[in-house]
């Protein structure tokens, strides 16, 4: 796994220096080529943070989020050994529908609590919850999928790919991604050239 992730990683660095860094085509053609590295027995394991597809859609389409076809366009034919959604609690109008209708998908559904602080401040993020499951579990797979475009996971996406040996792939809303966490990713599905498929409205 160590010498397929260098290898896409060259031919990501020679399509960079003739296409251009972080353009729409090339992220295009980074995905088509890396979809063609994909093949059945691959080990895969999705992880999902749920605020940021969340508000990517709600601040971009005004929509909601297709967990499901995401889903399904991520692992494709390949293993699927784990699914986990990770969500934020906040006592809302049909939240709990919601992280059931997760669950019948087929995510396992991790939820904290919103924190609220002494004047009214909120704060809500997997962020270390996600880096701490993709690094246990990445032993296991193949090929970590995280669906997110929060630049902060970029530093993560570098240990699992050059000290862990898997590939990972990223997936999410282009036009609300980080184009360093793109860049750094082995293959990004961008969610955009499809967005019909990856919304629901109302």
């Amino acid at each position: 796994m160590v010498e397929l992730a260098r290898t896409v990683h060259e031919e990501r660095q020679s399509r960079d220096t003739k296409s251009g860094t972080g353009s729409l085509s090339s992220r295009s053609e980074r995905h088509n080529v890396a979809s063609s590295l994909q093949h059945s027995e691959q080990r895969v394991g999705v992880f999902v943070d749920v605020q940021n597809l969340y508000y990517s859609a709600k601040n971009v389409y005004g929509a909601k989020v297709n967990f499901s076809n995401i889903l399904k366009a991520a692992v494709g034919r390949r293993k699927l050994v784990r699914a986990i959604a990770y969500v934020i609690r906040a006592d809302v109008k049909d939240e709990q529908n919601f992280f059931d209708a997760l669950e019948n998908i087929g995510f396992e559904v991790k939820a904290k609590d919103l924190q609220v602080f002494f004047g009214g401040a909120k704060k809500g993020d997997w962020d270390i919850g996600i880096a701490m499951d993709t690094i246990e579990l990445s032993p296991k797979l193949d090929t970590i999928i995280l669906v997110s475009g929060d630049g902060d996971y970029q530093p993560l996406v570098q240990h699992l790919r050059r000290a862990m040996g898997c590939r990972v792939e990223v997936v999410a809303f282009g036009k609300s991604a980080s184009s360093k966490l793109v860049e750094e990713a082995d293959s990004f599905l961008d969610l955009d050239t499809t967005p019909a498929k990856f919304l629901m409205r109302g």
